[in-house]
Parts: structure tokens; sequence; C-alpha cells
């Protein structure tokens, strides 16, 4: 048993160990899973000197009270997050984009998120986590991956393999930008709309719903119109596309998803903006923008150029 592990106090909403996820198992219904932000979870492992691939801790709208019992290990969070950190008889605020150093006793407790969703916990170590597909990511609606494919939960422990030993503080001044338009290419039944529904996909504003979580991202607002069929074969899906059911509210594919469906499928979301998107809250408005498969890939280019160089400045 590992002599260095973390308590779980509160588990929070929606906590989950997540990594780079899954490749090249869509064909058996295994989608990607990994971390839904992913800049912000490479950016949370560099800040604790860990590979860039390795498990971190994700959570939604709250994240877990950790108490922590070992030797002294680094910690940072990412994210637009609030949290504490308690010492003995001391409780300061932490700072995102910043190593905390921690030891025996000391607690961890992530309040909340902050008008966004998604927050990451990196540990500076190596979690003892069990690998499914090479890969320790948590998809809760098939139960795969680490910690049986469920949830964190109040009481359990989450032990470390081993602890880095560069235990040096690292800080960035990563901001968290919001976008004014997703961007989109055209989905395979684009031309089942009518011009009608084809213009207010592009042009009004869709609201965020409440029913919202890792597998996708329900919309509301103006009906988009179906001339042709509401239901199709079923067919392969991606992270990102954008599919109408018959009541004409957009669902986009989040990183959960299932593999195949049977609703018309509009557009996709650049990947460029996927990190963006996923951050926008319920109540959150979006509106969509159309570019072609040329200007997605630019896009996708040039957000690896700047991932890339967010990351050699830690």
């Amino acid at each position: 048993m590992s002599n260095n592990y973390f308590e779980i106090i509160r588990p929070g909403i929606n906590t989950t160990f997540q990594d780079k996820g899954r490749d090249h198992l869509y064909h058996i219904g295994i989608p990607f899973s990994g971390a839904m932000d992913n800049r912000n979870y490479l950016i949370a492992n560099k800040l604790v000197n860990n590979k860039l691939d390795s498990a971190v801790i994700e959570f939604a709208y709250q994240g877990p009270h950790l108490k922590y019992s070992g030797e002294r290990i680094n910690f940072a969070v990412t994210g637009d997050v609030i949290f504490l950190i308690k010492k003995k008889d001391t409780e300061i605020e932490g700072n995102c984009y910043q190593s905390y150093q921690i030891e025996n006793g000391d607690e961890i407790n992530i309040v909340s998120t902050n008008k966004s969703v998604y927050g990451y916990l990196s540990l500076g170590g190596e979690l003892d986590l069990k690998f499914q597909w090479n890969s320790c990511s948590i998809n809760t609606k098939a139960n795969i991956g680490s910690n049986d494919g469920k949830k964190l939960d109040v009481g359990q422990r989450i032990n470390l393999k081993k602890i880095n030993l560069n235990k040096d503080i690292k800080k960035t001044n990563y901001i968290n930008t919001k976008i004014e338009n997703i961007r989109v290419i055209k989905g395979t039944n684009f031309d089942y709309f009518s011009e009608e529904g084809k213009k207010i996909f592009y042009e009004k504003e869709f609201i965020v719903s409440k029913l919202s979580d890792r597998m996708g991202m329900r919309l509301e607002g103006p009906k988009i119109e179906n001339i042709v069929n509401t239901n199709i074969k079923s067919e392969g899906l991606i992270k990102g596309v954008i599919q109408v059911p018959a009541d004409g509210n957009p669902i986009i594919m989040l990183s959960d998803h299932g593999t195949v469906g049977g609703y018309p499928k509009i557009g996709v979301v650049a990947s460029a903006d996927y990190d963006r998107l996923v951050q926008m809250a319920p109540g959150s408005k979006i509106k969509f923008k159309e570019i072609n498969l040329s200007d997605a890939e630019t896009l996708f280019k040039l957000y690896e150029m700047e991932t890339q160089n967010f990351l050699s400045q830690i």
C-alpha cells in the first residue's frame, strides 16, 4: 500500500481521472474520451514536471476536497478555478497556473469553477491507476477506465506510485480566452435542412442547455427545419459533430459521445475551437460561423503551435 496518498473528503461534481484519451477504438464503439480541455490538461502536467500525457483529476463546476498523507509533493490547478490550500491552522487562496508544495496533513479544497465548466488538478508524480486500452480516462456512461469507470467518491484514496524529484515551483500567465463565434465546417447532411434552417444555424444565437455533460452539449434556440428526414440510418460520429434531432435543437457531440448516431449532421466544430467550446457553461450564448476545411486545418495548426509555445515558456 502506498505511503503517499490523498483521501477524498468531498468528491465534487463529475470528478474523474483523465489523460490524453484512447486512439483507434471507434470501430468497437469506444470513443476517444480524455481531458475535455486539452490545453489546460497539458499545462497542468507541465507545471508539476509530469510527462505531458500523465493522468490528472478533471472536475466540473465544483472540484474535490482532498487531504494529503505523505512526503512533500507539488500540485497545480488549471482552468478558471477558485481553490483553497489548508496548512495546519492557515488557509490561503490559491492561484491557477502556479505550482504549490504541500506536506503531510495539508488539504486542497477546490471550491468551484468561475463562469466555466472544467478544471484540472495535477499532482507531481505518477498516480496508481488501472489502464484500459492504454488510457486511464474514465467514461462513466460505459464504465470504462480507471476506478471501474466511475466518478470519484467520498472516502476513496488516491495513491501515488512515485513522487517527482523535481519540485521546482513554476508559474505561467495563461489566460482562458472567450470566443465570440464557434467556427464550423458543413456536416455530411447539410442539405437536409431548409435554406431558412441553414440561415438560422449561422445567424442566430443558441443557448447552452443544462442538459450537457461530457457526452454532449444540448443547445436551445430557434428551431432548425429539416426538409428531408429527421432520422437517417445510424452512421459514424466524431467529436465536435453537430446533430439536429426532430425537435430542431442542435446537439454537439463531446469527448464521451456515442460512436454512431441516426440524427442528421449539420456541421462539425473546428478542432481549434473545441477547448473553448467545452468551457461554455449552461446559459452561455453560442453563435456559429462557417469556415471551409482548409481554414479549419490552418486554424488547428496555429492552435498546436500556440499550445507548444505556452508549454515551452513554463
